[in-house]
């Protein structure tokens, strides 16, 4: 019994750890299509762009990689708004709808996939890279977990929580949510959405970034490391409902453990087939997401 109730223990840490991998990665694409419907399926590209930011600070300085969460989120926002005027600024404008507006990104997303992602196999190789930090053994009520994972947990929740706190309290927070409920009456009511929009787009890239550098301490980098990380966003956004910043947080622990649990009863290969069933099913039952409001 003993063991049973420590095996499901160290399942559900396990579970939290990688669900709050999950939320740091989708908070960020959930700003965007939430608050501006623009559909970015490149953003798991950015994360690769931190990781790899993140890893060449690393071996090349021997700057730890917590240490550089601060530069590539300032990185990333810079590239974020040169994107954002490049690629999605004039769709945004010119797009009669919502709908006209989520196909063109959907469009853009994918060539800026293709574009940034063959520019790193350029650049880098496809060989796989990693480095070794914090990686040692921590014991939790008797689990054993890598420090760095702990550390990403950590970080993933902490992020997701200041985020929340910014959204809620502060006055950009409040404008942010403004745009979210209807954008028509928060340009009415005096909200610069010419200056919102690529904030906001910019500090969706960061986040990103940051993930990608966390994520680096745990797994080996590559070109292609991004694209399912962006599918991933994809079912928590659907989880947690559409532009809820809260729903990222819980529906990406929510992914975490049903993969946990449903690898341990099942079989490992059936990682993404349970995922890809939560996202059906969430999608039949409760279309706008099990924490929308």
């Amino acid at each position: 019994m003993e063991i049973g109730r420590t095996l499901w223990l160290d399942l559900t840490l396990a579970g939290l750890i990688t669900g709050g991998m999950y939320a740091l990665v989708a908070v960020g694409l959930n700003l965007q299509y939430g608050l501006m419907r623009v559909m970015n399926i490149a953003h798991g590209e950015f994360l690769m762009v931190g990781a790899y930011l993140a890893y060449w600070a690393y071996t090349l300085t021997g700057v730890s990689p917590l240490l550089t969460l601060p530069a590539v989120f300032v990185a990333l926002f810079l590239i974020g708004l040169l994107v954002f005027r490049l690629c999605f600024r004039r769709i945004a404008r010119a797009s009669p709808s919502v709908e006209v507006l989520e196909a063109r990104s959907l469009l853009v997303g994918f060539g800026l996939m293709f574009l940034i992602q063959n520019g790193a196999y350029l650049a880098w190789g496809a060989d796989l890279r990693g480095y070794e930090y914090l990686a040692r053994p921590v014991e939790i009520a008797g689990a054993r977990f890598g420090a760095n994972r702990l550390v990403v947990f950590a970080f993933a929740v902490g992020v997701s929580l200041v985020l929340l706190a910014l959204l809620r309290f502060t006055l950009f927070g409040k404008a942010v949510r403004a745009m979210m409920q209807s954008p028509r009456g928060a340009q009415l009511v005096g909200i610069d959405v010419g200056l919102l929009h690529p904030v906001v787009f910019g500090v969706g890239l960061a986040l990103a970034g940051v993930a990608g550098a966390l994520l680096s301490m745990i797994y080996e980098i590559s070109p292609a490391m991004g694209e399912p990380y962006t599918v991933t966003a994809l079912i928590v956004i659907t989880l947690g409902g559409l532009g809820s910043a809260p729903g990222s947080l819980l529906g990406g622990l929510l992914l975490g453990l049903v993969e946990t649990y449903g690898t341990h009863v099942s079989n490992p290969s059936m990682k993404m087939l349970l995922s890809y069933g939560v996202f059906v099913l969430v999608l039949i039952l409760r279309p706008r997401g099990l924490f929308a409001r």
